[in-house]
């Protein structure tokens, strides 16, 4: 089963939100209906910006705590390097 380390965004260099999931669409979903995260919730990030795919949980575990320590302009560099419009990955979910 794949883990899933994604970035969601309120906006183009807006607010950002790291988290870890085995089920990439359920928590999407659970993010926009306002329940998983009160972050999420009060500061409207919803826009899937980045996703790393992995294998093993702990290596997906070891990523997330990684990137949640970069420094704000790292997080934007990565974004930028493969989402440079900040387009909502949502759809390429499917």
């Amino acid at each position: 089963m794949p883990y899933h380390v994604y970035i969601l965004a309120s906006r183009r260099y807006g607010t950002l939100y790291i988290g870890i999931t085995n089920n990439l669409q359920k928590r999407l979903e659970q993010h926009r209906l306002g329940v998983g995260s009160q972050f999420v919730r009060e500061y409207k990030v919803h826009r899937l910006v980045h996703v790393e795919t992995f294998d093993d949980p702990e290596y997906a575990i070891q990523r997330e705590k990684r990137l949640k320590k970069w420094k704000r302009d790292w997080k934007i560099r990565l974004i930028e390097e493969h989402n440079p419009d900040w387009a909502d990955r949502t759809h390429l979910l499917t």
